[in-house]
């Protein structure tokens, strides 16, 4: 019987958490995820995770955060320090999909590119455009992206569907586009490590 490992999560990895945990059979891991809305309002997510760990039980032998920074600037490191729990690598999930010296060079080709994964493109719509407020107020397009010049879908899966639809998004916002397959190796790398109990 393995110890039981706690991942608080956002989100935006939960089904490609779960496909992990379920293709190498890690049963001893238990996932909880934080609403991925909470990218708009970055600031918020250490709360919403300092919540999680307070009222964690004392079943887990080990806890481990699968966010990046996520646009909270250190805040999220802050309070992890204090808690002494460790969490992805890296700025955003698109460094920790792709890896960082991959993602180091793709934004050095094109320092104004927007991001998709898997999850954002399935839901554009809600996170973008409404999240953004582009539904009522398109003038605001502009205004967001003017510094944009290309669209990335690093995706996570082969999905044909997703590509047609990543593209749309690329052409909603008036952007070049290009898409790069990542999988889940990157990330099956940090969760296999981080899930290891220390004896």
């Amino acid at each position: 019987m393995k110890d039981k490992v706690l991942i608080i999560a956002c989100g935006a990895v939960a089904l490609e958490l779960n496909q992990l945990k379920k293709l190498n059979s890690w049963d001893h891991l238990t996932i909880q995820c934080l609403d991925a809305e909470l990218h708009n309002t970055p600031k918020l997510i250490p709360g919403k995770i300092k919540e999680k760990l307070d009222a964690m039980s004392d079943d887990f032998s080990k806890v481990f955060v699968a966010y990046a920074d996520c646009g909270t600037g250190g805040l999220l490191d802050a309070l992890l320090e204090q808690y002494k729990v460790e969490r992805l690598p890296g700025a955003h999930c698109y460094e920790f999909y792709s890896g960082t010296e991959t993602f180091k060079q793709l934004h050095e080709n094109e320092i104004g590119t927007f991001y998709l994964t898997d999850f954002l493109v399935k839901h554009f719509d809600r996170l973008v455009i409404k999240g953004l407020g582009l539904d009522k107020y398109p003038d605001l397009k502009q205004e967001y992206f003017r510094h944009y010049k290309k669209v990335v879908y690093l995706a996570q899966s082969t999905s044909e569907e997703l590509i047609e639809k990543s593209k749309k998004c690329a052409e909603f916002l008036e952007l070049e586009y290009a898409v790069h397959h990542t999988g889940l190796g990157n990330f099956k790398k940090h969760i296999e490590a981080s899930i290891e109990v220390d004896r």
